[in-house]
């Protein structure tokens, strides 16, 4: 059974941090790439990051880039989301999904329509 579970997620100021963390079972993990979406109230899920376990190619939405880490220990089977210099505009809910043999870059990811599996999320509260 393929599971993927979040944890990490919380209430924190403007300006702290928190550490998302994505523990994957069921499938190989070598062989996905995981993404990290969320979702605020109201609005449409969106992208954030995404790595690539095989090579560890990593993309960033401009709105984290140089705030968020993305990172993959493939000895854990577990995804994380470094999340620095938090804003209140990122407040919603953080979804981990996988999907085998995605393609990613730099400058692309795939789309959220191409991932298999995702995980229940776990609501990351940004206060001013």
């Amino acid at each position: 059974e393929v599971q993927l579970v979040e944890s990490g997620g919380g209430l924190v100021q403007a300006g702290g941090s928190l550490r998302l963390s994505c523990a994957a079972s069921g499938f190989t993990f070598d062989d996905n790439a995981i993404g990290w979406f969320r979702q605020a109230t109201g609005k449409e899920r969106e992208g954030v990051s995404c790595i690539s376990n095989g090579d560890g190619s990593a993309y960033y939405a401009d709105s984290v880039k140089g705030r968020f880490t993305i990172s993959s220990d493939n000895a854990k089977n577990t995804v994380y989301l470094q999340m620095n210099s938090l804003k209140p505009e990122d407040t919603a809910v953080y979804y981990c999904a996988a999907g085998s043999h995605l393609f990613v870059t730099g400058w692309s990811a795939p789309g959220l329509n191409e991932y298999d599996y995702w995980g229940q999320g776990t609501q990351v509260t940004v206060s001013s």
